[in-house]
């Protein structure tokens, strides 16, 4: 068995004295494991940075063996952005919850394409945020369980949509919240794909995604709890913003 394939790197662990095993988000193949031989040396340890883009071969005698990789980069990411720190916590973020939530060797292209665009925006697009927020949503709707932000379930408004159920993941509009608004969720701009006004704006829709990530997500998965990395970019960026980030 044999297929070459290209992907962003999402963890390494060592394997023995010499090797790794790493987890790839292919473009064809999903989430695949493999060994690297020498995964562990000073020629290729610092090529398995996650978040590096890498040209993958994958061999095995059988489908359902672990198998093992050829590596060859093609493009670094982590290095590229070691100076801002919240980029830096976003990529280990979504490096985590692609490991966290994929299924291994299921194909998901549209999530792989939003996942590259994603990592190529960090730190140099000055959106980048809402782009990262924007994913969260998408990584949800790809794995079922996709929120309805199209028109108010209580009056069927399709503006002033300002909030989501954290029960249904439907939208709210002002006039449909009534005295439930303080138990709502906040839908911010970014979140119904327009710019967001401030950092608030990502910092508010990180709190909507991040509820349904752990509510609906999580439970669905056995009840795992979310990766730390998804905190601790949220809490980075919750601080830099504050500072006028």
């Amino acid at each position: 068995m044999e297929w070459r394939d290209q992907g962003a790197l999402l963890s390494v662990r060592q394997h023995g004295e010499t090797s790794a095993i790493i987890e790839v988000f292919t473009a064809r193949h999903g989430r695949h494991a493999g060994v690297v031989r020498g995964g562990v040396s000073r020629k290729i340890a610092p090529i398995l940075q996650p978040g590096a883009q890498l040209d993958v071969t994958w061999r095995a005698r059988l489908e359902e063996h672990i198998g093992t990789f050829a590596v060859e980069p093609v493009q670094s990411r982590s290095a590229d952005i070691m100076a801002d720190r919240a980029a830096l916590a976003a990529l280990g973020s979504v490096t985590a919850l692609l490991g966290f939530a994929l299924p291994e060797r299921e194909d998901h292209p549209a999530l792989y394409t939003r996942t590259i665009t994603l990592l190529d925006a960090l730190g140099t697009a000055p959106d980048w945020p809402e782009t990262y927020l924007r994913w969260e949503l998408a990584l949800l709707e790809e794995l079922g369980f996709g929120l309805d932000l199209t028109q108010c379930a209580t009056t069927g408004r399709l503006d002033d949509l300002i909030y989501v159920s954290p029960k249904s993941g439907r939208a709210v509009s002002a006039e449909g919240a009534g005295e439930w608004a303080s138990r709502l969720l906040p839908l911010p701009p970014p979140l119904k794909d327009q710019p967001a006004e401030a950092p608030k704006d990502i910092v508010a829709g990180l709190q909507t995604t991040g509820h349904f990530l752990e509510s609906w997500l999580a439970p669905a998965l056995g009840d795992k709890p979310l990766p730390a990395a998804r905190e601790r970019f949220v809490t980075v960026y919750g601080q830099l913003s504050q500072r006028g980030r």
